[in-house]
């Protein structure tokens, strides 16, 4: 099925004029592996992600702030990555030239194409990959955006994701990341995070304290999500050269950060800056 929809997308106007392509290096087995599961789980989830992400206050609100932020404008060339079923695309394709949505799960791209035909959105052009295997070329996009996926990326990925989008934006572009903004307490913000999230918990009784269980263990080992602290953001977007960069507390332990593309070429980051701390 995938593959079917690839071959019709590849054939559009829109894919044609965006050119996105798998990185020349082949990933390794340990990657291709990674990628394959979570192609698996959030193409399982696709159904129940898609209900839930409407229903979901807090996650309304921060889709809501990172549209803010994008202050997308008529004819702009936008890019959502990990753009599930289209929370963040569709809205700003109703106000942008184009918008290239990206996700790793078919699935998920399936009901985003189902969703934009249903609200009558021709421009927008759905591509199933990894956010870390996609290339556009440098200068060609005005907007890059995310929400609630960055977080599931290694940190390495993470700055090699947000160093590759700086390259794509032209000059006077936004790059505009909606995510879980904590680390491991290292900062009194985090620890907030966690006390609140752990008492919560502790009030549900037993079925609270698996959760506790699960999750610390998740976060612990970094299985599948790792967020990381809302002043790692900032630094990853200080280092790949953008400016006015800012970071904004949205709801619980959800931020946005926003940074600028310079006028000029001049701030161009180093390759020593691809890599994550």
């Amino acid at each position: 099925m995938t593959e079917n929809r690839t071959a019709r997308v590849a054939r559009s106007a829109g894919d044609r004029r965006w050119s996105a392509r798998s990185r020349a290096a082949v990933p390794g087995a340990s990657a291709r592996a990674n990628i394959a599961r979570q192609q698996r789980f959030w193409s399982r989830r696709a159904a129940s992600w898609d209900h839930g992400a409407a229903n979901n206050p807090g996650l309304v609100k921060v889709v809501e702030r990172v549209i803010a932020e994008a202050a997308v404008g008529p004819g702009d060339e936008v890019v959502d990555l990990g753009c599930g079923t289209g929370q963040l695309s569709l809205p700003i394709a109703a106000r942008a030239g184009h918008v290239l949505a990206v996700d790793v799960s078919g699935a998920m791209i399936d009901l985003l194409e189902s969703h934009a035909r249903e609200a009558g959105l021709s421009n927008v052009t759905g591509r199933a990959a990894p956010i870390e295997q996609v290339e556009l070329p440098v200068g060609s996009v005005d907007v890059v955006v995310s929400n609630y996926a960055l977080h599931h990326l290694r940190d390495s990925d993470k700055a090699l994701a947000v160093r590759v989008a700086a390259q794509w934006l032209r000059p006077g572009g936004r790059l505009v990341v909606g995510d879980m903004m904590f680390g491991r307490g290292g900062e009194a913000r985090d620890r907030a995070i966690i006390g609140s999230k752990l008492q919560l918990m502790l009030r549900r009784g037993p079925a609270g304290w698996w959760r506790i269980a699960k999750n610390a263990g998740r976060y612990l080992f970094r299985v599948n999500e790792r967020p990381i602290a809302m002043s790692a953001w900032v630094s990853l977007f200080e280092r790949a050269g953008l400016e006015q960069v800012r970071a904004v507390p949205v709801v619980n332990e959800a931020a946005v950060v926003v940074g600028c593309k310079p006028t000029s070429s001049s701030d161009t980051p180093s390759s020593s800056d691809e890599q994550a701390g």
